[in-house]
Parts: C-alpha cells; structure tokens; sequence
C-alpha cells in the first residue's frame, strides 16, 4: 500500500508539473512584429523544441550583412515551460532599440522544459538550453559565438533559473541578471534534501541558489567571475527572500549589482517599464567590457 501510495503521489506531481506542456507552441495573435518562431532538434529529448527570437533593428540590412550581435537569453517564469511566456517583454526591448537608448542585440526567450529551467524526470530543459539551444544559435543567427558576447536573464521562474544556471556555467556568459526570483523556495530545496513541496523533489538536491552560489565561490568564481544584476520590486512576494539571499551572496564574497525598485509587485512587464532599459545596459557594458574592440 504504502509503494502505490508513493507511486501516485509521484504521479500527482508529475503530472501537476507538465499539465498543458508542449516543446513547441504557436505563437500568440498580437505577438511583436519584430519576434520570430523557430525550432532546433533536441537529441537530449529526443523532439523539436521551440525557440522566439527577437532580431534588432537593421540586422537584415544588406549593409549590416556581416555585422555580430551580443545574444541575452531570457528565461520564462511560471510552469510548465513555453518559448512564448515572456514574449511580451519584446515591446520593451524593441522601444528602447529603436529609441537609440541601447545598442542592438539580440534576444532569445527559451522553452525552460516540463519543469522551467530543471533536468526533470527525463525532461531536460536545462540541458538542452545550454547544450543545444545556445550552439544552435551561434551556428543559426550572427551571433558574437563566444561567452563575452552572452547574456543570460530571466524574472520569477527564470531568475531563479538564471541564478542556478549562472553559477554552474559562469564560463558561458558575460552578464547575468537573475529577477524577481522566489529564492526561498530554492531555500526550501536546499534544507529538506530537494523537496520544494511534498509534489516536487529536485536531484541533486544542492540544485539550488543557495548552495550552487556556495560552490561557485569556492570552485569557480576565481576563474570565472561573472557580472551579476539582481533586480526585484518592493511590493514583489519574493522582495525579503531575495534580500535574504543577497546577503548570502555578500557573505560569500560574491560581487552583485542591484535594482530595487520601490512599489513594484511581482510583474515583469512593470520591472521592465521602470528600469528595462537599465538592465539592458548592464549586459551592454559587461559585452563592451569583454569584447572591446569586437564590439
């Protein structure tokens, strides 16, 4: 009894994690313009997953026919995962480029897998974001093929997607900026043996904010130090976790940049009206930084 019991439970919660989960989906009526669908093989998963990509201005121009660009992939919030749930931000990001406010760069929002931005029960989305969707890119799209031309940001889900991914794979980026991110469910992980809730338990375990950031100042930050941003709202449900990781941060000895943003809940679309254009000049300056005169 207690076997079937278990084996329901693990149902339940792969089910509750999936429900609705597609690795390609239609784009939405009204998306911007500028946003193209596309798909890569993922021989990980064995299926096609979906990709949007946001190109900047004059990147088809034939006299720009030679010209690189920077990439930022933005990973998604909520569950399951989808390439089409953070598009939105795209009117943001093409304002600010069309404006002249930023350099034009590149964006790519992810498909984060069954379980956003995990290696879950057979369904990698991480693995197939690092392993086969960013070299897909490089070889698709006139990318800057090289970590100082890499970005890597996400808000909810995908900032606490973007911390995890950030501090295993410091080598493949030049900036990160982790947003809005629930860190005291990654907290949770950490201190209940990779139980998030009695429907969901990551392996390993130390897959989490707290401890990867341990290991990545103890193995890995001397080599490859990255820039890091983190940006959440004051009236965001996840605003005192994120202080309580910051200081976790600080008390590593790990460097970050911070936006505080006063009266701001839980909303993308609100961080980005208010300091979308700050947070795109971040990853600016560590590109310019890293790249110099490539750039």
């Amino acid at each position: 009894m207690r076997v079937a019991t278990l084996l329901l439970l693990w149902a339940g919660a792969v089910c509750a994690q999936t429900a609705g989960f597609q690795w390609v989906n239609p784009m939405p009526t009204g998306a911007h313009p500028a946003l193209r669908h596309g798909t890569y093989h993922s021989k990980v998963n064995d299926v096609e997953v979906g990709y949007v990509i946001y190109l900047p201005p004059g990147y088809e121009a034939a006299a720009n026919a030679s010209r690189r660009y920077p990439v930022v992939y933005y990973l998604h919030g909520g569950r399951p995962g989808s390439e089409t749930k953070s598009i939105g931000q795209a009117k943001y990001i093409d304002d600010a480029m069309q404006a002249g406010k930023v350099p034009p760069m590149i964006y790519v929002f992810v498909n984060g897998g069954c379980v956003s931005h995990y290696d879950h029960q057979g369904c990698l989305g991480e693995t197939t974001f690092i392993k086969e969707l960013i070299p897909y890119v490089d070889q698709t799209y006139r990318t800057i093929a090289k970590p100082a031309g890499r970005g890597l940001e996400g808000f909810s889900q995908g900032g606490r997607g973007t911390a995890r991914i950030m501090f295993k794979h410091p080598e493949l980026f030049a900036s990160a900026a982790p947003m809005g991110g629930g860190h005291q469910y990654e907290k949770t992980i950490s201190e209940n043996n990779g139980a998030e809730s009695a429907e969901l338990v990551i392996d390993p375990p130390t897959n989490n904010t707290w401890d990867l950031a341990k290991e990545y100042a103890a193995k890995r930050m001397k080599k490859h130090p990255l820039p890091i941003l983190v940006v959440v709202g004051t009236k965001d449900q996840n605003y005192q976790p994120n202080l309580e990781w910051m200081a976790h941060l600080t008390k590593l000895g790990i460097p970050f940049q911070k936006i505080i943003v006063p009266d701001t809940p839980h909303s993308a679309r609100e961080v980005y009206e208010k300091h979308g254009v700050d947070a795109m000049m971040f990853h600016v300056a560590n590109f310019r930084k890293a790249l110099g005169k490539d750039w």
